[in-house]
């Protein structure tokens, strides 16, 4: 509280200058749909769930929540009507740190955060869940009923941007990516209109919104599939010491092209290097079950100097998993994909590494500065079921293994942002230089020769092409739908994000 109460106090004089939309206007005059002005208290503490700063020092010229899908609709009608030309953003958990991504300044931000549905069938195996929720909401609603659905690692990361841009999940060897267990979505379209989409009904609008994030509509609700799971898994942290850089890499390695052999569990494994003291490797290990045997030995045979892995329930250790969320600081954030090099070949996972460190070290005199790249395994099996399941626009090569890279770089944003351009530079020689030691690899026969290397949006810097880095025919596919839901460009036009 004391926290939010000091940001909100340095931002009055910004909030004070806010002139009312005319959206925000005629919402207020003619509507009961919720709605926060600037220096209200809802306001202040949504505009303050950001993961970076840089987003919450946006301020929108009012927050609108709806509850419902029509009221949704009703918002975009208002948008749309008598020549109105805001601009204006969604938010769902507020992960993004790209800015105008979901958030806005001087403009309407409509948080779906009364959007918060978390409905289970057990009959029919399925979870009908609101963008609104963060997905330690959704596993704590389905806490103790043998339920989950494929969702986010880390509890406080918002469902409706996961969703739309693919979603790597603990879960995701045995079940694919979380996208890929959509079986509808309901949207409002551009025109107002409330849609189902499912592989029934709207199959093109289905299939594009699998990975096509905004382009089409504001989603109000998922369903999803859900899958059983023991009301205790086993999970926790390995933590290691820099030395052991180069084994920690070769089990990753082996890790990944061995996924078959252990279906159930999972890794996220971290290097956090906060420029002013002691790198360290951080290892997020998962498994579903209450006994993980021996998936976790070549990492175990390293030498872990901590170890927390222990049986808990899935919703303690997505809310345990927060601590990674540090908050108070700017975030930039960048990603790169690379085919898994052979066992022969491993150094090749060390030179990507090295480059990090080497780059973020140029911002040691950076306030604050923390720097952190993660290696997240995809395994062919996972892009095999995601396949089966019918699909996605990264349309990944499933008979090749592959490791996606998160690169972040957190800081303090001082008055009169003096360090953004540095670190934004630093994050686009990151991404680039990455591209360029992938490309050299695959040339000089280090690595497979994949054509088709797409990046994972969820994890992706605003200034990377992603639908560059689409294959033509799916982009084309998702442009012939998008003309078709959205023909004057409404969305695209009026909304942050990448577009199609």
């Amino acid at each position: 509280m004391t926290k939010k109460l000091i940001f909100g106090l340095t931002a009055l004089a910004s909030i004070a200058s806010v002139v009312v939309s005319d959206t925000c206007r005629t919402i207020q005059d003619t509507t009961a749909i919720e709605l926060d002005h600037p220096l209200s208290t809802d306001y202040l503490t949504e505009n303050f769930e950001y993961w970076s700063t840089a987003c919450s020092a946006l301020k929108p010229s009012c927050i609108l929540s709806p509850t419902t899908a029509e009221e949704v609709s009703t918002i975009v009608k208002t948008l749309r009507a008598n020549g109105n030309t805001e601009k204006f953003a969604i938010k769902s958990g507020g992960h993004s740190p790209n800015k105008y991504f979901a958030s806005i300044d001087g403009s309407p931000l409509i948080s779906t955060r009364k959007l918060n549905e978390v409905n289970l069938d057990a009959a029919s195996q399925t979870v009908r869940v609101g963008p609104g929720n963060r997905w330690v909401d959704v596993a704590k609603a389905l806490d103790g009923s043998g339920y989950t659905p494929v969702g986010g690692r880390i509890g406080d990361v918002g469902v409706g941007g996961l969703m739309l841009y693919g979603g790597l999940s603990f879960l995701s060897a045995q079940n694919g990516w979380a996208m890929s267990n959509v079986l509808e979505y309901e949207v409002v379209l551009a025109n107002g209109t409330i849609a189902k989409a499912s592989k029934d009904h709207n199959k093109d609008l289905f299939d594009a919104m699998h990975g096509g994030g905004n382009n089409f509509g504001i989603v109000t609700s998922f369903l999803l599939q859900a899958y059983p799971i023991d009301n205790e898994i086993w999970a926790g942290y390995f933590i290691f010491t820099p030395d052991k850089q180069s084994q920690i890499l070769a089990a990753i390695r082996d890790f990944t092209e061995n996924y078959d052999d252990h279906p159930k569990a999972a890794i996220i494994s971290t290097t956090v290097m906060p420029l002013d003291l002691v790198e360290a490797w951080l290892m997020f290990v998962f498994y579903d079950g209450q006994d993980p045997g021996d998936a976790f030995k070549q990492f175990l045979d390293i030498g872990p100097i901590a170890n927390t892995a222990k049986k808990q329930s899935y919703a303690s250790y997505l809310e345990a998993n927060n601590f990674a969320a540090i908050r108070g600081f700017s975030y930039e954030m960048g990603t790169e994909t690379t085919p898994l090099p052979a066992k022969t070949d491993v150094y090749v996972l060390d030179s990507y590494i090295n480059f990090w460190r080497k780059t973020a070290k140029t911002l040691f005199a950076t306030a604050g500065i923390i720097a952190s790249i993660a290696y997240q395994p995809v395994p062919k099996r996972q892009l095999r079921i995601a396949k089966e399941k019918g699909g996605d626009l990264l349309d990944m090569d499933e008979n090749y293994d592959y490791i996606v890279f998160e690169m972040n770089l957190s800081y303090i944003n001082l008055p009169f942002d003096w360090d953004d351009k540095r670190v934004q530079d630093a994050m686009k020689t990151l991404y680039t230089g990455q591209k360029a030691l992938i490309d050299g690899f695959i040339k000089n026969g280090s690595l497979p020769s994949i054509p088709h290397l797409p990046l994972f949006a969820n994890d992706g810097n605003q200034g990377q092409d992603y639908w560059g880095r689409i294959k033509p025919e799916k982009r084309a596919f998702a442009k012939k739908v998008q003309e078709l839901v959205d023909p004057d460009n409404f969305f695209r036009s009026r909304t942050g994000s990448w577009k199609v």
